[in-house]
């Protein structure tokens, strides 16, 4: 099944310490990830945010597992969120600092998103369960 990628953003949220971790993430790696860095950065600065104490049942943080389907070609995978220094794909261990990642951190399940791969081609993925720290 071929979904059309989506062009209104989902409202996400992230806890205040992922915040300031992924927003001096981004600004370090600017120059590095350009692409990258700079939808990490609209996506944290668009993020609502809440303090860390508040519980984020369901919703991707860091260190999240989620299963998430590719709208293009409608397989499914389980991953999980992590920093770029803990990334390892063959472990499923995917970095935040990859436009998949930066799609899925502060989505929950349902929701959809769109976002631009290292080529240039415009993707969607949909989440479907988040599992893990609250």
């Amino acid at each position: 099944m071929t979904h059309l990628p989506r062009t209104q953003l989902p409202p996400i949220k992230i806890r205040q310490a992922d915040r300031e971790r992924l927003g001096h993430l981004a600004d370090a790696s600017a120059e590095t990830f350009p692409a990258t860095a700079e939808f990490l950065a609209r996506e944290i600065e668009r993020a609502t945010v809440v303090p860390d104490t508040a519980p984020l049942v369901g919703i991707v943080g860091m260190e999240s597992e989620v299963t998430f389907r590719d709208d293009a070609t409608g397989l499914q995978k389980q991953v999980r969120l992590v920093y770029p220094n803990a990334a390892d794909i063959d472990a499923g261990r995917v970095s935040v600092l990859t436009p998949i990642g930066a799609a899925l951190i502060g989505l929950s399940a349902g929701q959809a998103i769109s976002f631009e791969t290292p080529s240039g081609e415009q993707r969607s993925l949909t989440v479907l369960d988040v599992r893990g720290p609250n």
